[in-house]
């Protein structure tokens, strides 16, 4: 991840390492409630509503390449169930890890003169700006992975009805009386018949037969 054009202070996500100094050994703990960004979570899917309140736990270390940030991030999640679609609650908690690097050091803490000239490099890593580094790509990552990508609102849920859509969990005992379409035409054929033979019952002969009757006759 390359450097942030400007990093904010006054952003709750975004923290300062000066109190460290660039010492390696140095270590300083914080806890901070935010409110949660937009789209915090799995699109579509589960994740953190947008201002809810976000619990951080972070322990900054410093080390020779820069500051070394360990933490965990506890929220409330929703979603809606996958089976069912009922709406779905968890409790949340994300841990994370992740080496911010002095932008002026290589990759076993050496200062260097020109910082950033291999971009492959630097597309994987994070930097200090400024003392300054911003938590959230590090956090969104982090809760993603936490999350179920399928949340169910109970392990056994069942789901829907296919033929209805109602929820089988309220009624284990749903069903519906399955007509095999392959019989559908045979029982047609068969209401055809049974008509016929009440129609021959009640008079209904055909004239060639009322025929045959008069000529006997």
């Amino acid at each position: 991840m390359a450097s942030n054009a400007r990093l904010d202070h006054r952003n709750p996500l975004v923290f300062d390492t000066h109190e460290l100094g660039r010492r390696p050994g140095a270590l300083q703990r914080l806890t901070r409630t935010i409110d949660a960004p937009a789209d915090l979570g799995i699109q579509g899917v589960i994740g953190v509503p947008l201002g809810a309140p976000v619990e951080l736990e972070l322990r900054l270390e410093s080390v020779m390449e820069g500051v070394l940030v360990t933490g965990t991030a506890r929220a409330q999640a929703e979603g809606e169930c996958v089976r069912c679609l009922e709406p779905v609650g968890l409790e949340l908690e994300a841990d994370f890890q992740e080496l911010f690097t002095y932008p002026d050091a290589d990759d076993r803490g050496r200062v260097i003169a020109e910082p950033g000239d291999d971009a492959e490099d630097d597309e994987d890593r994070f930097f200090l700006e400024d003392g300054l580094f911003d938590l959230e790509p590090l956090l969104r990552d982090a809760v993603v992975l936490a999350l179920p990508m399928q949340p169910v609102c109970q392990e056994d849920c069942p789901g829907l009805c296919s033929e209805c859509g109602a929820r089988l969990a309220d009624d284990p005992d749903h069903q519906h009386d399955a007509t095999d379409i392959r019989w559908a035409a045979l029982q047609g054929l068969a209401g055809s018949l049974e008509d016929g033979e009440k129609d021959e019952m009640s008079g209904g002969a055909p004239q060639s037969a009322r025929a045959d009757e008069k000529q006997e006759k």
